[in-house]
Formats: C-alpha cells, structure tokens, sequence
C-alpha cells in the first residue's frame, strides 16, 4: 500500500492547538456565563457572599499594607484556630437567623458547658471524653428546652433566650463555686483541640484533594438530578471552573499552613461540621423545613409542616454548637473562669452570621456565612493586635462593618421584592 496523501495525515500539532483552542473556548464560555447569571443575581438584589468577600479582601489587603507579617503563614495559622470557638457559636445562630429569629443565650450557654466539663473532669476526675459528651450534651438540652418553650408558647425567641441568658449564665456561676476559675490539662483532651497540628505536610494536602474532588462530586449530582426533572443546571465547563477555583484555594492554604505548624485539628474539625451542616440544610428535608419556616411561617403552617418540631430542633442545634463552641475557647485558654461565655462573645457570633451575608428577615443564608463573617471580625482583631490599635478602635470597625451588612441586607430584601423574588 501506498503512503497515505498528506492532507488526509492528522498533524499532531494541529490537533494539539485545536484542542487548546476549544479548551480556552469552554473556559472563556463559563467564565462569561458565571458573569451573566452573577450580573442578572446582583440586579435582582441575589448579592450572595459577595460584600462579605470585598469586605474581607480589603481587610487582609489593608493589614498587609500596614504590618507584612499579616498574611504570614504563621498568623494564618494562627487566625484559622482563633475562629472557631466563636465561629461554631456563629454558625448555630445562622440556623436560628434561617427562621427569623435571634439566640441571646448561646454565649450563657458556651460558658455553662466549659465550667461542666471543667469541674466535672478536674474537680471530680471523670474521663475528659466522659466529660465532654456531658458537656455538648448540656448545651444541647438547654436549647433544647428554649426551643420548646418558643414553638409552644409562641413568645419571640429573643425575648425566651434573653431569659436563658441569665438562668445559664447563673448556673454557670454556680457549678464553679466560689473558686472561680478551673485550669484544665495542657496535656489533655480539650487543650488539644486547639494545640494539636498534623505537622505531616501530606495531610494537608490530601485534605485539600478531597475537598476538592467532594465539591465537584456535590456539583456534578446536583447537576444530574437537576437536569434529570428537567430543571436549569449548570454546565459541566462551569462546574469545572468552580471546582478548579476551590481547587486553588484549598491548596494555597494547605501550603501556607504547612509552612508553619502544619494543618490545625481544630480547623479541620470546624470546617468538616460546617460542610457537613452545610449540606444537611440545602440537601436534605430536614433542611428545606428550615428554609420553609423561615420564609414564612404561617405557609409552613398550611403546608402541614411540624413548625414545633422544627423550632426545637433549631435552637438545639444552635444549643449544641454553643457548647461545642465553648470548649474550644476553653481549649484555646485551657481555663474556665466566672467571665467565659461573656464580654463580646455573643455580639461577635451574631454580628459574623449577618455580616457573612444571613439575613435578618429569615429564610437566607448557609453556614458559611459564619466563616466569611467571624474571618472578618478575627482579621479585624488580628490586625490590630498586630499594629497595637486600641481595642476601641476594633469594636467601633466591627461595630460599622455590622451596620454595612444590615443595610445591604434591607436593601438586597427590598429589591428582591422589587422583583417578586422574596
């Protein structure tokens, strides 16, 4: 047989450069169709985790400008222990935001699990993990209770909790007596969760890997199960880009973290429970109840849904991660004394659940309105630590940072209705 004529040879150079082109067409493609429907969103008043982004670029961006060892890989790491006692705390008031409501209790309730894992595993000697379970368990009752009382008498959440407050907060005094503050074991199990790195480089990364390949898998089923009853879904070149931009982040943090101690467990912990509530509430039944309820209430009614149910479950939740919240404050000082769970812990929690973009009407937000919020109440803390600005000065920058997200909030509702979106 003869050599086959030229023009029907496939050139190898022609088809590497003809795939190039289609991949930069596809990439080209999502990000203009990412900017479409982000436009048509902002028009529609759908800011979604924007300001809160701008807001935090501008911190980090300010903070470096004045002190280069802002986003150094040590007070990174630093920076991403000190959110998240506060930053559970935050994300358990997210839930209870999600109906409209508001928990006044859960820094009364941080402080009263820290002082009953305290004197039971120090002043009486049970095992810490016996000690802990009591601990989480105690926040979880007393949410319970509070959402409870709320869903059957129907009194206000606020008006409920704010008694909480005090009865927690007197409890709390009580079981430490009159010593008043209980140090715990550095070498312990509660001073670990916030002491203990993974130093081993590979863990970070392999952390960052399945982060990664879970946002895409999360992506592409919701894709198919969408487009399976025929609803709008997003493209697979779009899903693609999205990844690769978690992809990016994930593992420039586990870079910059390995080059100081290593991963944090207590991050890891805080990130695995707000991913893992964070698809409880938009995957599953459970969590469209919360949104239902929250959007409207007498709706949720007519539609037969267990609005007592739902309501005790919430401030259980928002209980439990209180509790849970508070060990690790407790871990980070390893001390439980007459003052934990007070100060600014509650306008803190609260202030980051609205500024990382949850609504105060109810019925909008994800759990990583938390994160986004309390980076930007710690970045603040942390930079002016850094730069020795009086404490004022940061209560007065949160405090306008606050008020930012409440107005854009009103003002992203009015429009929506604008709209017919809300």
């Amino acid at each position: 047989m003869g050599d086959m004529p030229d023009e029907t040879r496939a050139d190898p150079a022609a088809t590497t450069e003809s795939r190039q082109r289609r991949a930069r067409r596809a990439v080209t493609g999502a990000v203009a169709g990412w900017i479409a429907v982000r436009r048509h969103r902002l028009s529609a008043g759908e800011l979604g985790h924007l300001p809160v982004t701008l807001v935090l670029a501008a911190v980090w961006i300010i903070f470096q400008c004045i002190n280069s060892t802002f986003l150094s890989p040590r007070n990174l790491s630093n920076l991403s222990v000190d959110i998240v006692g506060t930053g559970l705390i935050a994300v358990g008031i997210v839930f209870v935001l999600l109906l409209g409501e508001l928990d006044l209790s859960v820094g009364s309730i941080s402080g009263l699990a820290a002082a009953v894992f305290a004197v039971l595993s120090v002043n009486n000697d049970v095992p810490e993990w016996l000690a802990l379970i009591a601990a989480v368990l105690t926040g979880t009752v007393a949410g319970t209770l509070q959402g409870y009382s709320v869903a059957r008498t129907r009194v206000p959440a606020f008006v409920v909790t704010l008694a909480g407050l005090l009865t927690w907060n007197g409890l709390m005094l009580a079981i430490l007596g009159t010593s008043g503050t209980v140090n715990l074991d550095e070498n312990g199990l509660v001073a670990h969760l916030t002491s203990y790195y993974f130093t081993d480089a590979g863990v970070a990364y392999v952390v960052a890997a399945l982060a990664t390949a879970l946002v895409f898998l999360a992506s592409f089923l919701n894709r198919r199960r969408r487009r399976a009853v025929g609803m709008a879904h997003r493209p697979l070149h779009t899903i693609g880009v999205r990844t690769g931009v978690v992809g990016m982040i994930a593992f420039a943090s586990a870079y910059l973290l390995n080059q100081f101690q290593g991963l944090p467990l207590a991050l890891l912990i805080f990130l695995a429970v707000v991913a893992g509530l964070d698809i409880m509430l938009r995957r599953t039944p459970c969590g469209r109840r919360v949104y239902a309820l929250g959007s409207s209430v007498e709706a949720a009614r007519r539609a037969s849904l267990s609005v007592t149910g739902v309501q005790t479950a919430v401030l259980a939740v928002s209980g439990t991660l209180a509790a849970t919240g508070g060990l690790f404050l407790a871990s980070r000082i390893t001390s439980v004394s007459q003052n934990s769970g007070s100060g600014v812990l509650l306008l803190n929690a609260i202030a980051a659940a609205v500024i990382g973009g949850t609504s105060l009407f109810g019925g909008r937000g994800t759990t990583w309105s938390a994160v986004l919020g309390i980076l930007v109440i710690q970045s603040i803390a942390s930079g002016m630590a850094l730069t020795d600005t009086p404490t004022a000065v940061q209560l007065v920058i949160t405090g306008g940072v606050l008020f930012a997200a409440v107005v854009i909030d009103s003002l992203s509702r009015h429009t929506q209705q604008a709209h017919g979106r809300a």
